[in-house]
């Protein structure tokens, strides 16, 4: 897979999405070297790398990214299993690392972090290649089951003054009285 491990004698990738931009080398099977460097800011990422001595640079707008997705990664020769921050793409050539550790403890803070910084869905995979979204939305907005209604009888309900409860909203009467032709009285100073 495309861009999963940072160059270097371990998987370890932490990058904070509070100070962004940022530039960085990641692993690329496909590049000469085995590495691209990213520069990722909030807008938009940008991919350098080099294939058969030829320089490529590749600019994608934020907008196209799927959305933030959390993986485990399999065990690789002398590295442990890891947990990644991914930010996926259709074309999983762009897809980049975030966050990449061999313990979980922070990962699902990572995860959440670098959607709200991002602008994009937090995504799952459902184990046979395909992301869906863990939460309902509509929009950007998260959809959940509705809070119960308040009981009148709580446990804080003395905290209440009872005669809120009792008033009627009030009724505009029939017949409006209208003052017509009279002076008004104004107070100046």
């Amino acid at each position: 897979m495309t861009g999963v491990m940072s160059p270097g004698s371990g998987r370890a990738l932490r990058l904070d999405p509070h100070h962004l931009p940022v530039r960085y080398a990641a692993r690329d099977n496909g590049a000469d070297g085995q590495v691209r460097d990213i520069e990722l800011d909030r807008d938009r990422v940008v991919l350098r790398r080099e294939v058969h001595g030829i320089p490529m640079r590749i600019g994608v707008n934020m907008a196209e990214f799927a959305g933030v997705t959390m993986r485990s990664l399999p065990p690789d020769g002398e590295e442990p299993a890891a947990v990644a921050i991914m930010l996926e793409h259709r074309d999983t050539g762009l897809t980049v690392p975030l966050f990449v550790a061999a313990e979980g403890d922070d990962a699902m803070a990572q995860w959440k972090s670098w959607s709200r910084v991002l602008g994009v869905p937090l995504l799952v995979d459902d184990g046979d290649g395909s992301l869906r979204e863990p939460f309902r939305r509509i929009g950007r907005l998260g959809v959940s089951t509705p809070a119960p209604r308040r009981r009148r009888r709580a446990a804080i309900k003395w905290r209440r003054p009872s005669i809120l409860m009792r008033r009627k909203p009030g009724r505009p009467s029939a017949t409006p009285t209208v003052h017509r032709g009279e002076r008004e009285i104004i107070a100046r100073s």
